[in-house]
């Protein structure tokens, strides 16, 4: 079974080496960049000369968008800042030689966090579809909280994804800004308003989900840390999303 590995980038010259090295058995690597200005695209062309330079469209068209690109059916999308870990290499490497029993598998991610492998804060286990046959499945969901959405059958490889997501926590700041901006947005397009309930009750319910209900107190200060910035940014969308209206209203 041949496989596609699909990738999009922007400015990831820290990690997108790493991701590429860890997947020796892709019979095809295509990675979509929109527009770095650092050693991204130098570095990927190391490991492919699918590099495409594309227009960014928003997390879910971009990565449908290589998938699209891709010469094979079976597709294993990564996000940049992720790596094959190499027990999930060789279940993938197995899988390869035989004929699949689902078409689509759920991968376990594992997230990298200050120095610290997070393994509850409703971070892990963290179950994405990332290995699929394109011809039942595709991305979906919405910006920037995609996902593959499978017609068929869906199975579970038992590997772990690693995920190297922030490198400090002003970037992990800067990306909740970022994401709550994005979702604040998405929310107002689809008619959603906040009320002062959800500003009130959501980010205290998303704390205590995350650190008790989830384990987050396993995970020590890292956890603690970790369920506080969950309802951080909980409050941030809503936040927003109500000053969206107050903009609305002065117009």
């Amino acid at each position: 079974m041949k496989i596609s590995v699909t990738v999009i980038t922007r400015d990831e010259e820290r990690n997108i080496a790493r991701c590429l090295a860890s997947v020796p058995f892709a019979d095809e690597i295509v990675v979509v960049d929109s527009g770095s200005t650092d050693q991204t695209v130098e570095i990927a062309r190391q490991f492919t000369d699918r590099v495409v330079t594309h227009e960014w469209e928003g997390h879910v068209r971009q990565k449908q968008y290589a998938v699209d690109l891709a010469a094979h059916d079976w597709i294993l999308s990564l996000d940049a800042d992720e790596v094959v870990s190499e027990p999930l290499r060789h279940l993938i490497e197995d899988w390869k030689t035989r004929e699949p029993a689902a078409d689509a598998y759920l991968v376990n991610r594992r997230t990298f966090y200050l120095g610290k492998w997070i393994n509850h804060s409703g971070w892990y286990p963290d179950a994405r579809i990332r290995l699929f046959d394109r011809r039942r499945s595709r991305w979906g969901g919405y910006d920037p909280h995609d996902e593959v959405i499978c017609a068929g059958r869906t199975g579970v490889l038992a590997g772990d994804l690693l995920h190297y997501s922030y490198r400090d926590l002003s970037h992990h700041l800067q990306q909740i800004d970022k994401y709550t901006s994005i979702m604040a947005e998405q929310f107002w397009a689809k008619g959603r308003r906040a009320s002062l309930p959800d500003l009130l009750f959501r980010p205290p319910f998303a704390f205590l989900k995350k650190y008790v209900a989830q384990g987050g107190f396993l995970d020590g200060r890292h956890g603690l840390l970790v369920c506080i910035l969950t309802a951080y940014y909980v409050f941030c969308k809503y936040a927003k999303l109500w000053e969206r209206s107050l903009v609305e209203r002065r117009l």
